[in-house]
């Protein structure tokens, strides 16, 4: 089995593009959307889910009205600022409670309980390339790479159910948490960057990360043709720190257009420039053939 993250230290670099378009090539892929917090490849990829499972994220303070005496002990212990008086009332505001239980130990009359918090879900459905797991997580959660870990977890077992060798993962942009949950026991990682400043800048953050991990990595440089200069920088760079570009995606217009109509690329435009860069990057990382 083969697992590739493809990953980008910034969000807006065209990783879930690129994540759409490496999933339609094959007919035999598992996807797993690992970028939670904004999950937005199933819009691309329209999976049809057949399982859906509630994910308890943590716990929520909720207060007994009936027995609260409007003492506010709560509100001086409450570190977040989450519990405050609103006409002349205490209320503990959702989003901001961080379920730390410290409210429900010190007020006297115990009128503070914790309940799960299982708004997240996540889902594992069938798109007309083969299996797609993804999740989304609720307005306010944390995502500390457990969902994340949990959306792997899945991909993992419905690609051995099934029989599918490869697993394309659209992984979270940055640095933190999540996606070192993405990271974590991949065969290969693909970084999405695009030639500014600030795309250059994190890419460096994020090589530096799965350098930590010792995992095989590729560049691919998106949208290359709109700024040469800083891309040559780019590849200069890349050849400095023996890291292998295997893509200069050139600008298209018709990758938004293809998003319109929730296609890929190279489904909805395969005759394009974009579409054969990125079945030439497909090829090299997949089927380890080195185009020229």
């Amino acid at each position: 089995m083969m697992e590739i993250a493809i990953l980008s230290g910034k969000g807006g670099t065209g990783k879930t593009s690129l994540s759409a378009a490496l999933a339609t090539i094959n007919h035999q892929i598992v996807v797993a959307d690992c970028d939670v917090d904004t999950a937005n490849l199933y819009l691309i990829l329209q999976p049809e889910n057949y399982i859906e499972e509630k994910f308890l994220t943590g716990h929520k303070a909720m207060i007994d009205y009936s027995s609260c005496n409007q003492c506010g002990i709560c509100i001086d212990y409450c570190r977040f600022d989450a519990i405050t008086y609103v006409n002349g009332r205490v209320t503990i505001s959702e989003t901001a409670c961080d379920g730390c239980k410290l409210c429900s130990r010190v007020c006297p009359s115990q009128s503070i309980t914790m309940i799960p918090s299982d708004k997240s879900s996540w889902y594992i459905g069938n798109y007309r390339n083969g299996k797609m797991i993804h999740a989304r997580l609720a307005p306010g959660e944390e995502n500390s790479g457990k969902l994340v870990n949990m959306v792997r977890e899945q991909a993992r077992n419905t690609a051995k159910e099934t029989g599918r060798e490869i697993i394309i993962i659209d992984g979270p942009p940055g640095t933190g948490c999540p996606v070192i949950s993405t990271l974590t026991g991949v065969n290969k990682v693909i970084v999405v960057t695009e030639p500014t400043r600030s795309g250059f800048h994190d890419l460096k953050r994020i090589v530096d990360l799965t350098k930590g991990f010792n995992i095989p990595t590729y560049i691919v440089v998106n949208k290359y043709d709109l700024n040469e200069n800083m891309t040559d920088e780019i590849l200069v760079w890349c050849s400095e720190m023996g890291l292998p570009v295997i893509g200069k995606i050139s600008f298209e217009p018709q990758i938004v257009e293809a998003m319109l109509q929730c296609k890929s690329i190279v489904e909805w435009a395969p005759e394009t420039q974009a579409a054969k860069e990125i079945y030439a990057i497909y090829q090299q990382v997949v089927n380890n053939k080195t185009i020229m």
